[in-house]
This record gives C-alpha cells, sequence and structure tokens, in this order.
C-alpha cells in the first residue's frame, strides 16, 4: 500500500520517486484541511512560520514532519508524541552563508552609508576597515556556521570557532567570555533552544571587543534586544541583523534607527541557491521512508 506524502511544492520537481509513497502538493490550514490528512504519513510544511502547523494534530497516520528550515523551535510546540521530527540541514548552508558574508561585508565597508549618500546624489568618499586581518567568532560551528567558514577562508581573516560542546578545534560555549573581548565580528548561527535564548545579553555585549561587530543570521531571540539598543547607542558596537526580536520588526521599533545597525528582512535562506537544495534534500529523504532506512537529519526533543 502507498504511503501519502504532502509536500508544498510540485511533486514533479522531485524527480523520479521512489515506489511506495503518494506525493501531493498541499499546504493544509486548520479551516481548508483536506478529507485524506487521516491518511498523511510524512508531511513537508510549506516554507513559512505563519504555516498553519495546528493541522498536525489532525494527522493520525503521521510518522515524520520533514522541515524547509534549518531552525525547528516554531515546530516543537505542535508536534504530537511519537512523531519524528526532521530539519533542513543540506538546505540553507549556502544561502545564509552568503548572507553572513554579505552583512559582514557591507556593514564594515560602509555600504549602506554608500546607499543613503547616493540617495542624496552625494559623493561621500570616506575610511572603512577592511574584513582583512579581523578576528572572527563563530558561535554554533554546526554545518551553516562550517560553511560561513569556508566562505571567509580567501578574505585573510583568523577564525575561532565555537560550539555548545568543546571538540577538536572548537571553544566550548563556556569560553566565550575570555574569547569575545579579542574578536572584531562575532557571527551567531545558533538554534534557538532554552540554553541559547538571550545568549547575547548586556554582560555579553559589555564583554565584546569596543567597536567589533555582531552578525546575527540565527534567531532574533538569541540576541537581547534591548541590551543591544543600549550598547548600539554607546556606540560600543555594532550590528548586521538578518534576524530581531521581535519580529518583523514593527515600523515604529527603534532598532530601525540605532547608530550601526544593519537589518536585513530575515532572508538568509530566501535566495535561488534554496530550492534546488530543498528538492534533493526531501527527494533523498523520500528514498529513506519509502524503504524503511533510518531518516537524515533528525532533530531529539530538547
Amino acid at each position: 500500500m502507498s504511503r501519502l506524502v504532502w509536500v508544498p511544492f510540485d511533486p514533479a520537481a522531485l524527480g523520479d520517486l521512489p515506489s511506495g509513497v503518494t506525493v501531493a502538493q498541499v499546504v493544509p490550514s486548520a479551516d481548508d484541511l483536506p478529507a485524506d490528512a487521516a491518511e498523511v504519513e510524512l508531511f513537508v510544511p510549506a516554507y513559512t512560520f505563519a504555516a498553519d502547523l495546528t493541522v498536525l494534530a489532525r494527522m493520525p497516520r503521521l510518522r515524520v514532519v520533514q522541515t524547509l528550515t534549518a531552525g525547528i523551535d516554531h515546530v516543537w510546540p505542535h508536534l504530537p508524541e511519537g512523531v519524528t521530527l526532521c530539519n533542513g540541514k543540506g538546505i540553507h548552508e549556502t544561502s545564509t552563508a552568503e548572507l553572513a558574508l554579505t552583512l559582514m561585508l557591507a556593514s564594515l565597508r560602509g555600504v549602506p552609508e554608500f546607499v543613503r549618500a547616493q540617495d542624496r546624489s552625494e559623493w561621500a568618499s570616506d575610511w572603512w576597515p577592511a574584513l582583512a586581518d579581523k578576528r572572527v567568532l563563530i558561535v554554533g560551528h554546526g554545518s551553516i556556521g562550517a560553511a560561513v567558514e569556508e566562505r571567509l577562508r580567501p578574505f585573510e581573516v583568523e577564525v575561532v570557532r565555537v560550539a555548545s560542546r568543546a571538540r577538536e578545534g572548537v571553544h566550548g560555549v563556556e569560553d566565550l567570555p575570555r574569547l569575545l573581548p579579542d574578536a572584531d565580528v562575532v557571527v551567531l548561527v545558533v538554534p534557538l533552544t532554552d540554553a541559547t535564548r538571550g545568549l547575547v545579553s548586556r554582560d555579553f555585549l559589555d564583554t565584546m571587543r569596543p567597536g567589533a561587530l555582531l552578525v546575527n543570521v540565527a534567531r532574533g531571540a538569541v540576541v537581547d534586544t534591548d541590551a543591544l539598543l543600549v550598547a548600539l547607542r554607546s556606540g560600543r558596537v555594532r550590528a548586521a541583523l538578518d534576524v530581531t526580536d521581535p519580529e518583523p520588526l514593527p515600523p515604529d521599533h527603534p532598532l530601525w534607527s540605532a547608530p550601526g545597525v544593519l537589518i536585513s528582512p530575515h532572508v538568509g535562506g530566501a535566495s535561488s541557491a534554496m530550492w534546488p537544495r530543498a528538492y534533493r534534500v526531501v527527494r533523498e529523504q523520500l528514498v529513506r521512508f519509502a524503504a524503511g532506512e533510518p531518516l537524515a537529519h533528525v532533530v531529539r526533543r530538547p
């Protein structure tokens, strides 16, 4: 008997499908849930944090949720017991690492100021720091953090790696207090968990090297926004943020006008590089699922 799979895109994008699965394009909501939801065994939610995940509770045969996102903090509250959760590892490394590097270079080399000057038709020549010769601290050295490091190699920087637990060549998070004062750029690539929520606190920011750049391509809530505003206004740090807390950032939020900050609207994964990798990850997962093999990128419940 064929096992039903729902995906949010045209199944034709997956190429030849393994036998034993039937794949349909469905983006369900609580108000528009097809009758065959009761037969779904593997579900791929739409690539949006607005996806209605309350529908998971109405899929009694559900066995696997495969996200298209790297972060899965928004899924846990809705995941039924006994259902396996797999994240989008392999989908966003390229795109997010590109954006992290873009934010670093743009902020350091004064690109936002150049754009504002262009809008005023002003030739505003100035002197800006290079990325070269900087010490870059990558906080969260998983697959995306490693992709960021790979793209930094040609830029003549020193990379220092930090993860939740120490291993060869990688510091544990407990080393941050002694590493932060020597870092010129701090890149956040950690998942949002109880341990990382508010990681970038007032103490964290006060420990950073004066004038250092904070780059956040993780989750907004990893940073204490109020503490960051104080640090920005004092000129102690600069920041380049793809994610914020709250998000979306309201039009009247003080982060918009804070000095020394560059903001992009959570587009780390939103590039032409995403979909080919998403199709590949989902197809490979379907092959494992149909064959009864161990699934890839399984995330353990915290």
